[in-house]
């Protein structure tokens, strides 16, 4: 991932709601969401939810598939592992006293588990 590629995906995240969506869709997994569900689960209009929805999708950290007269989204968990990957590419510049800082992070090249992420 290239430094403005990744500029934009943060910028999408950096908004409350946004970041409260990509939550949930982490933790929805392959199932996702539909976009009333989330508007529901978050408690904001569905029209609200729309515009987050779009700038999710502009950063390509969602995915969407229609299901008759609704939408589900899921996250895109390569998006996500690309920019983790870039945000962790230079971790601790081989410092071994600080290197545990990215010893439990999981992400697709790394293979590794978080102690915090739900399965």
């Amino acid at each position: 991932m290239a430094l403005e590629e990744a500029s934009t995906v943060l910028a999408a995240l950096a908004q409350t709601g946004r970041l409260q969506v990509v939550r949930l869709l982490v933790r929805a997994g392959s199932q996702g969401i539909t976009a009333g569900s989330l508007a529901e689960a978050i408690g904001i209009a569905p029209n609200t939810m729309s515009v987050h929805l779009k700038q999710l999708q502009a950063a390509k950290l969602i995915l969407s598939e229609r299901e008759g007269r609704s939408i589900r989204y899921r996250i895109s968990f390569d998006r996500l592992g690309e920019l983790l990957n870039y945000l962790l590419e230079d971790c601790c510049a081989g410092a071994p006293e600080v290197a545990a800082c990215c010893a439990s992070i999981q992400t697709p090249s790394r293979g590794r588990r978080s102690s915090n992420r739900r399965t």
